[in-house]
């Protein structure tokens, strides 16, 4: 039988558990802000729009799942997730889903195993337990609901009580799902994100083709850094009339510097020829980074910085099925020295609002959470990518809150591209937050009427009030 305890993740001490869960109870049903995400636009901007089948919509596109089954050596292509080339891969999305389903216990006591049951069990009805032997009758539950006018995504999002869905899009996106969207008068607030990271990051194998891409969009060839420049800037304004509020960045390292315009040039040209070395890479990435902080504190859209991800770890995987397929891994991070150059031009300026994630946990209380606690530009984004689980955000909480407080961090995103799978990591966190205040009321490090207030700003106040909405 599939069951969800009331009291799950709570601490098993009566007093704590009590008073966390008078806390849940205070914020179980606000209004999720999800100021982060993959989810693509598309399918909000189609009223009708139906998803399809039960593996298309919880499987095939979520990397948190289909690497942990990759990692107990089953193929991707078994798992129907296309491969670049258009070689063959499984079409049979029961067959699929039987995969899926036999090594379901791989999840267990993971947060893809939490999310996935609080799914399967509040979006999809669904009351017994997934393996091998109840693969198909689920299935066939699942496919059911899809086919109801009540599973689509935009019931779905009225129904999740979804105040405001943030969609992470290239610089060269002309944004026309968004666009349909405004134009339909459906009253769902979905806003876009600007992401300029396939024309900034020279090292990417798709630099001159995003480059291109740019350029048509904007009118013109970007044959030059001041044309990126502009360029840059003109999809920014683009974006915020569209509705962004801000933008986001990922890096291999939180490395900046400021270069001189002639030396960005002679790097963008190099570039072009196809001979920008390693250090050019890392220099240009580093600058456009503090660029973009620049144009932040003049148009007035929040920066997210993602560094620490070594992309595309596999060279086997990114070779057959491209970016983001499960294979990113974290690094050891310096944001100490590395964000020196920017925060010396930046740091004290209140226009910028700046908000920084990472995969290296040695980071938080010896680093980010100091620099929090004193730039005005610097906020704290919540845990990320592998760190979104139950003992993830506890660790966060534990060590950021000394040195920068709950009111120099964002609350929550969900990171996802996985649709039904928003209200489930934002009950995770709800409750994790829950639990935590409860541990500072029974210790007296705060009163009951200040964790009434803390966890109503930690699961949604403070992500209105970093991200602008």
């Amino acid at each position: 039988m599939l069951t969800l305890q009331p009291d799950r993740y709570f601490d098993p001490e009566p007093r704590k558990k009590e008073l966390a869960m008078h806390l849940y109870g205070q914020v179980a049903s606000k209004p999720l802000v999800c100021p982060h995400g993959h989810v693509d636009p598309r399918m909000f901007a189609d009223p009708d729009y139906q998803f399809g089948s039960p593996a298309d919509l919880l499987l095939i596109p979520d990397h948190y799942i289909f690497r942990m089954l990759y990692s107990q050596g089953i193929p991707l292509e078994s798992l129907g997730i296309p491969r670049i080339d258009s070689a063959p891969v499984e079409a049979d999305h029961r067959k699929i889903w039987q995969i899926f389903a036999e090594h379901f216990y791989l999840f267990r006591g993971t947060p893809t195993g939490m999310w996935l049951t609080h799914e399967l069990h509040d979006v999809f009805g669904i009351r017994r337990k997934l393996n091998g032997r109840t693969s198909l009758e689920i299935y066939d539950q699942i496919a059911d609901c899809l086919a109801k006018p009540e599973f689509r995504p935009r019931r779905m999002f009225e129904q999740f009580g979804i105040e405001v869905l943030a969609t992470t899009d290239a610089a060269s996106d002309p944004l026309e799902y968004h666009k349909a969207i405004r134009d339909s008068g459906w009253k769902g607030r979905v806003v876009p994100t600007f992401r300029p990271d396939g024309v900034v990051n020279l090292d990417r194998p798709d630099w001159k083709e995003n480059l291109k891409a740019l350029g048509e969009v904007c009118g013109y060839e970007i044959s030059s850094y001041r044309k990126l420049i502009q360029a840059l800037e003109e999809r920014r304004a683009f974006f915020r009339s569209m509705g962004a509020t801000a933008t986001d960045h990922a890096a291999l390292t939180p490395f900046t510097c400021q270069l001189a315009d002639d030396e960005a040039e002679a790097i963008f040209q190099r570039a072009l020829q196809g001979a920008a070395t390693a250090d050019d890479a890392t220099r240009f990435t580093g600058h456009l980074i503090v660029e973009n902080a620049r144009m932040s504190t003049e148009d007035g859209l929040v920066m997210q910085f993602h560094p620490g991800s070594y992309r595309n770890h596999n060279p086997v995987i990114f070779g057959r099925f491209g970016y983001d397929k499960g294979c990113d891994i974290p690094i050891r991070s310096d944001f100490t020295q590395g964000l020196l150059p920017l925060l010396g031009r930046f740091g004290n300026d209140k226009r910028l609002t700046m908000i920084l994630f990472t995969l290296d946990e040695t980071t938080y209380a010896r680093e980010l959470a100091p620099l929090a606690g004193h730039y005005p530009a610097l906020r704290l984004g919540p845990p990320w990518w592998f760190h979104d689980s139950l003992n993830g955000m506890q660790r966060y909480r534990d060590q950021v809150m000394e040195t920068a407080g709950l009111y120099n961090t964002v609350g929550f995103n969900d990171d996802t591209r996985a649709f039904p799978s928003i209200p489930a990591r934002h009950d995770l966190a709800r409750r994790v937050d829950a639990n935590w205040i409860a541990g500072l009321v029974v210790r007296g490090i705060v009163d009951m009427d200040d964790a009434e207030e803390m966890i109503q700003d930690a699961a949604w106040r403070l992500a209105k009030q970093a991200y602008k909405f």
